[in-house]
């Protein structure tokens, strides 16, 4: 056995020494400022030079360390104090975004720099973005033509992908809010961003983020209303945008009403009381006595826990729905709303497969309560029916229809006697 105690690996290698002045120079924001401002200055208004100096720099300087002060250079033309003013004891450049034209034209150009920029070093995105939020909370220390040219690049931006819509958030800051600067911007911006894509593209990406129910949050708390945000952007030439939050405002109306209605079914409330109160919110709403239907609909399919079982779950509907009737039959007054609400339940009975057996059980079910007259079955059998489960809700209908059409007396009592 060796007994000799075996010698630990060590480590070797060259130390290099670097010399402090370097580390100051490569670390240094002065230096990286003077960097960028001279190389702005000579490639002036040459936005392709002004890419390639970019894109060529990166390799040079620490853009991840000054990620901010790069982007202040780039938009500003110098690094920004708190609020939005210029740092006076900076270098400055006098060709930056700030300093452009004030055309849709130059605003798409800065926004292919900044494009290029992101693009070629990707560790940039999350800076910029960040960059965005804080121009906009700095918006009141810009002059009009500084933050239209901002509006219309962050719209540009907002097409292409580049930035994430939640940076709106920063517009609903309540200093800005209170002095119009929000809704000022906000015009600029969404006009360039439709003019870019098209008021769809526009609401996936609000809907994305959470942003399409709080446009009206651009507006002091006094003026939050669809009347004031639908004419003051329809005047602004953005009709298609007060449409579009009119609309959502509606959809948002419409949740509200659906969940208030399933607590009151879960209740166990009169249906009397449920429908004074839903007459009552269908008026203050607006809404037509077909959209109303389908949110009775939902609501009422809404407030039970359904059994899994195919053969149990008819006869629970059954039950469920004979209940429910009398709500039904108060808002089917008109032929569409019939209509409407054929449409729902054939709708529902294809995307809950339990119920894919139980559609004809459940409309012979509301034509026996009165809800749903011959004529509107006839007409959604004929020709109005969906294109959802078509062949199999057509086949369980088949002898039901042909009975509407030519049932007599007798066989009417007969069809009635049956379970």
């Amino acid at each position: 056995m060796n007994n000799q105690k075996q010698q630990k690996p060590t480590l070797t290698g060259q130390r290099f020494k670097t010399r402090k002045r370097d580390e100051k120079e490569r670390f240094d924001p002065t230096q990286f400022q003077e960097s960028i401002v001279q190389g702005l200055n000579q490639t002036g208004t040459d936005l392709e030079a002004v890419a390639k100096f970019l894109d060529a720099s990166g390799a040079k300087l620490d853009y991840r360390r000054y990620a901010e002060t790069l982007f202040d250079i780039l938009v500003a033309g110098g690094m920004l104090a708190p609020g939005g003013t210029l740092s006076d004891d900076m270098t400055r450049t006098e060709f930056c975004l700030f300093t452009a034209q004030e055309d849709l034209e130059t605003m798409q150009a800065y926004a292919q720099v900044f494009n290029k920029l992101i693009r070629r070093y990707k560790y940039l995105e999350k800076g910029f973005e960040e960059e965005i939020k804080k121009l906009l909370l700095f918006l009141k220390g810009f002059t009009e033509s500084e933050r239209n040219k901002l509006a219309m690049l962050t719209g540009i931006l907002l097409a292409n992908g580049n930035i994430s819509a939640s940076i709106l958030n920063s517009l609903f800051n309540e200093n800005l809010v209170k002095e119009g600067v929000s809704a000022a911007f906000a015009v600029k911006l969404f006009k360039s961003w439709i003019n870019e894509k098209d008021i769809n593209s526009v609401a996936a990406s609000l809907r994305k983020v959470g942003m399409d129910n709080r446009l009206m949050e651009l507006f002091p708390a006094n003026k939050r209303s669809c009347e004031h945000f639908s004419k003051y952007f329809t005047d602004a030439g953005l009709k298609e945008l007060s449409d579009f939050a009119r609309n959502q405002q509606s959809i948002g109306a419409r949740k509200e009403l659906q969940k208030e209605l399933q607590e009151q079914m879960s209740r166990g409330d009169p249906q009397k009381e449920i429908i004074a109160f839903t007459k009552e919110e269908m008026k203050k709403a607006s809404l037509s006595e077909q959209a109303m239907i389908g949110i009775i609909w939902t609501s009422v399919m809404s407030s039970v826990e359904w059994n899994k079982k195919e053969e149990l779950v008819t006869e629970q509907a059954i039950k469920h729905l004979k209940q429910y009737s009398p709500l039904l039959k108060a808002f089917t007054s008109q032929g569409l709303s019939e209509l409407s609400l054929l449409l729902k339940i054939q709708e529902y009975c294809y995307d809950n497969i339990h119920f894919m057996k139980a559609f004809q059980k459940i409309v012979v079910l509301l034509y026996k309560a009165d809800v749903l007259s011959e004529e509107a079955i006839l007409k959604w059998y004929t020709e109005a029916h969906l294109a959802k489960g078509k062949s199999v809700f057509l086949e369980q209908m088949k002898k039901f229809v042909e009975w509407l059409k030519n049932a007599e007396e007798d066989l009417c009592m007969k069809f009635r006697s049956l379970p």
